[in-house]
């Protein structure tokens, strides 16, 4: 019997992988990897490491969850080292404690190597703080693509009114209707919006606009993308430098 490794592969640039990451990804028997995986990460992997790819792209499964978890439980009974990378922190809208719990549920030993999340990182390389004092002393990570199969959402939207800087992952699909909702609660429409394309790679590109254009001419964005929304994000004028930028 093997041990599964949930590990968060970071937000896109392989030199935010942790060391532990690093060396389960280098011992690993197989990995099963997702979409947002950067492929360089993948070289560490030893030659005769097996790669599987489950990925998952705006709704369209290549695999269903639950054949990745059979995948996960056949493997962990066939190889020593089983590696699930997964993007960000595999806790944070990552499905990783669904994983973690079917794991547990049938007797597999597995450990979680938390990883460098997208919802922070991201938003720093760009040069936008998530809190800054006087600006931001507060701060919430949603999600803007929750289940379809849900009756209603279980985001508490009301409450949002009050925090100083809201992240949306998984929002471009959403971005027009998430703007007029949070207008809807009482957010000022002029509060600026960023959007962070492809963050943390040589391809990070950041659009700028603000609650009422989003909410009424939406700029184009292309996934994965980070929102950002607040005031920090009028810091990106001084903060990112090209030091920032030599990051990259």
């Amino acid at each position: 019997m093997g041990k599964v490794y949930l590990i968060g592969a970071g937000p896109g640039d392989p030199e935010l992988l942790t060391l532990k990451a690093l060396r389960l990804i280098k011992s690993a028997d197989v990995i099963l990897y997702d979409r947002l995986i950067n492929q360089e990460i993948l070289l560490f992997a030893k030659p005769e490491c097996e790669l599987v790819y489950v990925g998952k792209e705006d709704g369209k499964h290549t695999i269903e969850q639950e054949k990745i978890n059979e995948l996960l439980l056949r493997y962990a009974h066939t190889k020593e080292v089983v590696v699930r990378l997964k993007g960000g922190d595999p806790f944070i809208f990552g499905r990783g404690g669904e994983e973690a719990l079917f794991l547990a549920e049938h007797g597999i030993e597995f450990e979680i190597v938390p990883g460098v999340s997208s919802f922070y990182s991201v938003p720093a390389y760009a040069g936008i703080p998530i809190t800054f004092r006087g600006i931001s002393s507060s701060f919430a990570v949603i999600t803007g693509h929750e289940d379809p199969r849900k009756e209603k959402s279980s985001i508490d939207w009301e409450s949002l009114k009050g925090i100083n800087t809201l992240i949306v992952l998984m929002g471009v699909s959403r971005r027009k209707e998430i703007a007029k909702r949070l207008i809807e609660v009482g957010r000022d429409p002029k509060e600026p919006v960023a959007f962070i394309e492809n963050g943390t790679t040589e391809k990070q590109k950041v659009i700028l606009t603000d609650l009422y254009e989003l909410s009424t001419n939406p700029p184009e964005v292309s996934p994965p993308a980070i929102m950002v929304v607040g005031h920090v994000v009028r810091l990106r004028e001084k903060l990112a430098l090209k030091e920032v930028e030599a990051c990259l």
